[in-house]
């Protein structure tokens, strides 16, 4: 199946809703994203609406969606820009980096190449950003989440060698992996 990877535009928000609600329904959700789907079915409107215009319109954020032949959304992935010095997730940046998240597949199109494409465009889009340049690409896993590491992997990540608890399960570690530059 063929799929169109784009940025999400901001008039699509009901979609984007559904697919974040439909990703933390998946069985792994709880160890792969920072909320629950009570908390994000309870969010009004108004927050999904500003959440995907600034995903669709924002020069620090970026949505990118996987659209089937048919209109279907297939897959997802963000991108967030993280500043030298910001603590935007974790510690301080110590380099221009962006930190790629909410990572989404619907289970029918897993295997597909669909996330592997996701990941291109998250990565094309990081490389392009000039001012300043990115110098890498980063994301969080969940230690019990091996079906994200192997994923990770296969996209050219590498361990990082750093890890942190998981927010608010400080028995459990996040480990993270980057894509140092633009020709690794």
């Amino acid at each position: 199946m063929e799929h169109l990877i784009r940025r999400v535009r901001a008039e699509e928000w009901a979609k984007a809703r559904d697919l974040r609600l439909e990703a933390l329904q998946d069985p792994l959700a709880p160890i792969a994203f920072y909320e629950s789907y009570e908390q994000a079915r309870e969010r009004p409107d108004a927050f999904w609406r500003e959440r995907t215009r600034s995903a669709a319109e924002g020069v620090d954020v970026v949505q990118f969606v996987a659209v089937a032949p048919g209109g279907r959304w297939d897959g997802t992935a963000s991108v967030l820009v993280e500043h030298r010095g910001s603590a935007r997730i974790g510690k301080p940046a110590p380099v221009e980096q962006t930190h790629v998240v909410a990572v989404f597949v619907r289970p029918e199109a897993r295997g597909s190449g669909l996330a592997e494409a996701l990941f291109r465009a998250a990565l094309e889009w990081s490389w392009a950003l000039d001012s300043p340049p990115v110098e890498r690409v980063r994301l969080l896993f969940h230690g019990d989440n091996a079906r994200a590491a192997a994923l990770y992997r296969k996209v050219g990540f590498v361990p990082s060698g750093e890890s942190a608890p998981v927010p608010d399960d400080e028995m459990a570690l996040e480990y993270e992996i980057r894509r140092p530059t633009q020709g690794s």
